[in-house]
């Protein structure tokens, strides 16, 4: 689902941005490296994450008695289906939260500063985890150039 989402996203941008023109007249479309550079790192998923945990953070700080509080902490009577279940909204939020290693994130979600602080780390790991996969890939990338540049010797 988030590389579906990444591709839409990227389409989009494509769209606003639209094709440019080469140096030899040629009509040419921005590369994923170009419209990440335009965009500074940010996309959709890291927006979304953002998003969830911000709500997450606002409904554990609601009262006891608050609907949308009681809504959240509901479970339900009836069995799930017995194929595969589905993922909920708050399976995603809670796998979220174990990827960032925040402990106690109910009391951490109660100091304001704090969630907002945990949240802009999710965000900013979202962004570290790109950057390492990029940096493997480029790693990989020479590696490969080496070994082909020098298999004679091999």
């Amino acid at each position: 689902m988030i590389n579906k989402l990444m591709i839409f996203e990227r389409k989009v941008m494509r769209k606003i941005f639209g094709p440019m023109r080469s140096e030899d007249g040629y009509w040419m479309i921005k590369t994923n490296q170009e419209i990440n550079d335009i965009l500074k790192g940010q996309n959709i998923i890291g927006f979304i994450k953002k998003q969830r945990l911000n709500w997450l953070g606002h409904v554990e700080r609601m009262g006891e008695d608050n609907n949308v509080r009681k809504i959240k902490r509901w479970k339900s009577v009836s069995k799930r289906p017995i194929e595969r279940p589905k993922t909920r909204w708050e399976d995603d939020v809670l796998e979220d939260i174990r990827s960032m290693n925040v402990r106690n994130w109910k009391k951490v979600a109660q100091d304001r500063d704090s969630w907002k602080k945990t949240v802009e780390h999710a965000r900013s790991l979202q962004r570290l985890q790109r950057f390492i996969r990029r940096r493997r890939r480029r790693r990989l990338q020479a590696t490969l150039c080496f070994i082909s540049s020098h298999q004679d010797i091999f």
